[in-house]
């Protein structure tokens, strides 16, 4: 085999290990991911989860009272917290107060340490 032979070769065994990788790449997942990351790279996002940390459970009349925030504002940033499951609700008649998901925030923590090395 030629060297020029060996090169096409050897590039198209690279090239077929990457289409496989490709080919397991779980695209939903990724997508998934990244919102729930993007949830918590926000400031004002991350002053919310450490008002309620240091509350351990908040309404979000407290909470947007305390932030000076208009209730709408905290409500769709609450939204978000919730969709990306790092906030959990709990109702209590007719108010519904905000606690930290410990588990997914420790889940969280170790795929960004796993993710970055």
């Amino acid at each position: 085999m030629t060297l020029t032979a060996q090169s096409h070769e050897t590039n198209r065994l690279e090239h077929t290990n990457q289409s496989d990788a490709l080919k397991n790449m779980d695209y939903l997942k990724i997508k998934k991911a990244a919102l729930v990351l993007r949830a918590l790279n926000h400031k004002l996002r991350q002053v919310i989860l450490k008002t309620i940390d240091e509350h351990k459970r908040i309404t979000v009349t407290e909470l947007y009272v305390k932030l000076r925030l208009e209730q709408s504002v905290a409500s769709q940033h609450l939204a978000i917290l919730r969709k990306a499951d790092i906030v959990n609700t709990v109702r209590e008649g007719k108010f519904i107060f905000y606690t930290i998901n410990e588990e997914r925030i420790a889940d969280i923590n170790k795929f960004v340490k796993e993710l970055v090395g």
